[in-house]
């Protein structure tokens, strides 16, 4: 994705011991860093002995688990053998409150089972910026999962990036301007691009969407032929509901035209105005966001990111607020099942 890039080695190296380190409170397990990546997500969890029982041990040990996601981030549980729908479904159970629908979507994915999905259905060849999963929509999932049945031949990672360091490294004329007028996210349905409304909403009854999105303040106006348009401002800047630290945390970038590769970027300019975009964001006021500060972005979120190679049975746990991920290009079958949980509903108002 970018020079910043760091691909870290498969080498667990442990944490120190230290008696301020929650990690101490967990017994049967190594806890380290993947070689490369001291202190940049994801912590590494591995059991000691093998055969470990996540799900008992997890759900025995969630409070410590909690704790060390909220330190890291991301925890990358390795060698507990998830490599199955319904022991993806059971890990997640027992590390999180349950898992959740994909409603409001924004991304292509197969429904594997009743709250279980593919990672983004885009092609191999393509990457995918990194961004929060969600982070577009009023009521966002705090957790994600992602668990490896199926590793790439080459390539597949999924690069992991601190929203801590990216808000503290915004220069402060940004953080006021969207402080003070949050980002309008415009989406178009049903235009060729893109996913139908039908899809986005999981409903073809065109009154359940407008009471879906009237309940979180989302403007509905229906175009000729079936088509949709939904709006809606929602704040720059959100704060975490465990810890109440303020993090940069929104789809402005993502979202952009700008940020799409090139080819793209221009077959869509060339068909659509810039509101009739499948997706597109600006200022909360309306006015466009400056191409220089889309790229300050964008060079934030390539920043210091981390990847590793996945390994069948990896079990990904990440803390959506706080962890930003995104996709590399593949050769190969890759395999990468999802779980949202634990929604939080955002502020309504600029921070």
């Amino acid at each position: 994705m970018s020079a910043d890039r760091v691909i870290v080695d498969d080498v667990v190296r442990p944490l120190p011991p230290s008696t301020d380190n929650p990690a101490t409170g967990l017994p049967f397990v190594r806890c380290g860093y993947l070689d490369g990546g001291v202190g940049s997500p994801p912590l590494v969890l591995e059991p000691l002995p093998d055969g470990l029982d996540l799900i008992q041990w997890g759900k025995e040990h969630r409070a410590i688990i909690d704790e060390l996601l909220t330190t890291h981030s991301a925890i990358l549980f390795r060698r507990f053998n998830v490599d199955s729908i319904e022991a993806f479904e059971a890990a997640a159970a027992a590390l999180t409150d349950g898992l959740i629908d994909y409603r409001f979507r924004a991304s292509p994915r197969l429904q594997l089972s009743q709250r279980v999905y593919s990672s983004t259905e885009y092609p191999a060849s393509e990457r995918i910026f990194p961004h929060c999963e969600h982070a577009y929509s009023p009521v966002v999932p705090s957790k994600l999962l992602f668990c490896c049945l199926k590793p790439a031949a080459s390539g597949g990672e999924t690069p992991l990036g601190c929203c801590r360091t990216l808000t503290r490294r915004l220069r402060s004329p940004i953080v006021e301007r969207f402080a003070k007028h949050g980002v309008l996210y415009v989406r178009n349905y049903g235009d060729g691009f893109g996913l139908p409304w039908q899809t986005v909403f999981q409903s073809d009854d065109r009154v359940q969407v407008e009471a879906y999105c009237g309940q979180l303040g989302i403007a509905c106006e229906w175009k000729p032929k079936g088509r949709l348009r939904t709006r809606h401002t929602a704040p720059a800047l959100n704060r975490h509901p465990r810890t109440g630290e303020q993090l940069w945390f929104n789809h402005a970038t993502f979202f952009h035209v700008t940020t799409l590769r090139a080819e793209l970027r221009t077959a869509l300019r060339r068909n659509f105005s810039d509101i009739d975009l499948p997706n597109n964001s600006y200022y909360g006021d309306g006015s466009p966001i400056e191409d220089e500060i889309l790229d300050e972005l964008r060079a934030l979120y390539l920043s210091d990111l981390r990847e590793f190679q996945w390994q069948r049975g990896d079990l990904l746990l990440v803390d959506n607020m706080l962890c930003c991920h995104g996709r590399n290009s593949f050769a190969g079958e890759r395999s990468i099942i999802v779980g949202m949980a634990e929604p939080v509903t955002l502020g309504t108002a600029c921070a």
